[in-house]
């Protein structure tokens, strides 16, 4: 790769710093003159009476100026801000994240690691445990879920029996170890504007909402041919595929027929990101506890 920029950041930090030095150095030459001596303007004159001396910088000033030139240059030597120069300590924001990263892991993995031989079940029924899990939910899953775990429009509900992949220990732990891609295909274009509304009335028909029947008719054969493949000839979903129920009132986007044809029109993609590279094993250990107690009672197992 070229070294054009490295270069000419260079070039423009080393100018700075010379030209300010540079101004400094000649400003620093001037003196105030005597009483009785003729005083230097700026030839700026006001109302005829007022005129702009031309005196130098105070001398304090012009010192905590030269300061802070070789507290500039100290800090380019030490640090990075010549280009690709690393400075004299070679440090990075990235080295001293690694750092800052090492050294809590250092300070709290054996805090989790305690957890990592106990069953899912005996974590979630620890207090201590527990609010682990909390502050991990509280860090990293809000943001989607919501900081009551209930969820969001696309974002999965966390505290009831409605589980798009399954609510079981293993299977929450998979999720959240190494995430999920939900897709729905888009069947706007094969369908056309009349199909997707008959399938979308079928698809109403199944949690008992008001529909139009003669469309429902038309649709329950589409249905059949192509959504049961995913949903099931029953349409109560299938687990594996993250194929919703479409037979109960749980709507991941929304259940009106509005949102329905969108969804059949345009399709979905929805993707819950891995955290086992980022948490490690210990922490999604206790997270998997933890969510797995925001829908059971660990207490009443």
């Amino acid at each position: 790769m070229s070294n054009f920029w490295s270069n000419w950041v260079t070039f423009i930090v080393v100018v700075g710093i010379l030209g300010v030095t540079l101004v400094l150095f000649t400003q620093s030459k001037a003196k105030v003159n005597k009483p009785g001596e003729s005083e230097d303007t700026t030839g700026h004159r006001w109302d005829d009476d007022l005129e702009e001396y031309n005196n130098p910088l105070p001398r304090w000033w012009m010192w905590m100026f030269y300061l802070t030139i070789a507290f500039g240059i100290g800090y380019l030597v030490l640090y990075p801000g010549l280009g690709n120069f690393k400075g004299v300590r070679n440090w990075s924001s990235v080295g001293q994240y690694k750092e800052e990263v090492e050294q809590a892991q250092a300070k709290y993995e054996p805090l989790y690691a305690k957890y990592k031989s106990m069953d899912v079940k005996a974590v979630a029924a620890d207090p201590q445990a527990q609010e682990m899990g909390k502050r991990l939910f509280q860090t990293y899953c809000i943001q989607c879920h919501g900081s009551d775990a209930r969820g969001a429009k696309g974002f999965p509900n966390l505290t009831d029996n409605d589980w798009l992949w399954g609510g079981q220990i293993d299977t929450i732990h998979t999720t959240i170890a190494a995430g999920r891609h939900g897709q729905m295909p888009a069947w706007g274009a094969a369908f056309g504007e009349e199909k997707v509304k008959d399938t979308a009335n079928f698809v109403m028909s199944l949690s008992g909402k008001k529909h139009d029947a003669d469309r429902a008719a038309r649709g329950k054969e589409t249905f059949a041919a192509v959504c049961a493949a995913c949903h099931g000839p029953d349409g109560k979903g299938n687990q594996a595929l993250g194929a919703p129920n479409l037979t109960d009132n749980t709507w991941l986007y929304g259940g009106t027929e509005k949102t329905i044809i969108e969804t059949i029109t345009n399709g979905r993609q929805n993707q819950m990101p891995a955290w086992k590279d980022f948490l490690g094993d210990d922490k999604v250990h206790v997270l998997t506890a933890y969510v797995w107690s925001l829908s059971n009672n660990p207490k009443a197992q």
